[in-house]
């Protein structure tokens, strides 16, 4: 009989641990069906994004970009813009060798001025106006170009030589504001110009003085991207450069007061002018 109640309980505690390992078996079936349950929604919805995005209308991709999207304010519309740039530059050479130009005595300098107006049309894009006025100086005392030797060789000598030159433009532009994240005090921008002006010119050189007074009109289209940080909350530091440009121009020379010659001249570059760089300050009101 003791035998027999032993025997009943090492059946029941098989059942148990029989029955223990069946419902932990089927728990962890549950958890990794679970599991593939919970990735199928997420799955699905990247997928519905993605057919989402692919039918954007361009308008509505280039506002991802951050070009026309509101949030990205930088300029109010309504703001008015003045501002401007100069640039001066001068030189003195004395008894100077530059390759094979010998003993250049010369002097001259350069100027350039460019006030500049706009009014904020729209969030971050403004039209306005701009004049530019640029003067070149050069007198040369004397200067020698040499090929070879001197007995044998080539010599061109030019001795008091002198040249001014203005000119003045008057520039349509419109300005497109792109701000740097999120950023309020640093953006890039672009210019477009659409510019008119004139060019008047004199040179004179030898003894008796020979002379040539030249004038003449051009027409031209650039584009000049920049960088704009404002120092405060109205005053910004603006660094632009032409990259490229249209431009015509005709010109009409006299010589002497009885030779006259003409000349037309286009052209068309892609490339960066180091000599169009302008640093400027402008106020936004």
């Amino acid at each position: 009989m003791r035998h027999a109640k032993y025997l009943l309980l090492l059946l029941i505690a098989s059942i148990v641990s029989l029955e223990a390992a069946n419902a932990q078996n089927e728990n962890f079936s549950g958890n990794r069906r679970h599991r593939k349950v919970f990735l199928i929604p997420a799955d699905t919805n990247q997928v519905k994004h993605d057919t989402e995005f692919d039918h954007l209308t361009p308008n509505e991709k280039r506002k991802m970009r951050g070009l026309t999207d509101p949030r990205n304010l930088f300029v109010p519309k309504g703001q008015w813009i003045f501002g401007g740039t100069a640039s001066y530059s001068t030189h003195s050479n004395e008894s100077y060798r530059f390759l094979i130009v010998e003993g250049i005595n010369s002097k001259g300098h350069n100027v350039k001025v460019s006030p500049m107006i706009a009014y904020a049309f729209r969030d971050n894009m403004a039209l306005g106006a701009r004049f530019i006025y640029t003067r070149t100086y050069l007198k040369m005392d004397s200067a020698e170009l040499q090929w070879g030797d001197k007995e044998s060789g080539t010599q061109i000598q030019v001795k008091d030589f002198y040249t001014l030159r203005h000119s003045y433009q008057v520039a349509a532009t419109w300005r497109q504001y792109i701000p740097i994240g999120r950023s309020r005090r640093f953006a890039l921008f672009n210019e477009m110009q659409l510019a008119c002006g004139g060019v008047q010119a004199k040179f004179a050189n030898d003894a008796p003085v020979k002379g040539t007074y030249e004038t003449g009109y051009t027409f031209s289209l650039g584009m000049s991207p920049g960088i704009v940080a404002f120092a405060t909350n109205n005053m910004a530091v603006e660094v632009n450069v032409g990259v490229m440009g249209i431009t015509y121009t005709s010109t009409k020379q006299v010589h002497n007061q009885v030779t006259v010659g003409h000349r037309k001249t286009s052209m068309m570059n892609f490339k960066v002018n180091i000599f169009s760089i302008g640093l400027g300050v402008a106020f936004y009101l």
